[in-house]
């Protein structure tokens, strides 16, 4: 992995493993694979944390259809509709994934799989 792309990795990495709103699963992947740098167990570890990614990233959809469900309501409780109405929002303006911070990261991260990958 270039440099570049490693650095940048790894800073959203960071970022991922801070944010609140990232998952268990999530944290402990990005855990593993910051541990792995460097050594041989780097790619191993590189593809692991890729498809655990792609496993967690929350799309704008499916925020929407969370945010709107039973589960939704006692995750977010009174705010469970300003977070459906939110990802309606960023839906309409473009939007593919939830702009959580944990996605955002995440989302920045996918953007480099075919980098981190080479």
């Amino acid at each position: 992995m270039k440099k570049e792309v490693l650095e940048f990795v790894m800073e959203q990495t960071h970022a991922l493993v801070d944010a609140p709103t990232c998952s268990k699963e999530a944290k402990d992947a990005a855990k593993a694979w910051l541990a792995a740098v460097g050594t041989d167990q780097e790619m191993e570890e590189t593809k692991k944390y890729i498809t655990e990614l792609e496993a967690d990233i929350v799309t704008a959809e499916g925020l929407e259809a969370f945010a709107e469900s039973e589960m939704g309501a006692k995750v977010f409780g009174a705010d469970a509709p300003s977070v459906a109405a939110h990802a309606r929002e960023i839906k309409a303006a473009g939007a593919k994934y939830c702009d959580c911070p944990a996605c955002k990261a995440v989302e920045a991260i996918l953007n480099k799989k075919e980098a981190m990958l080479a």
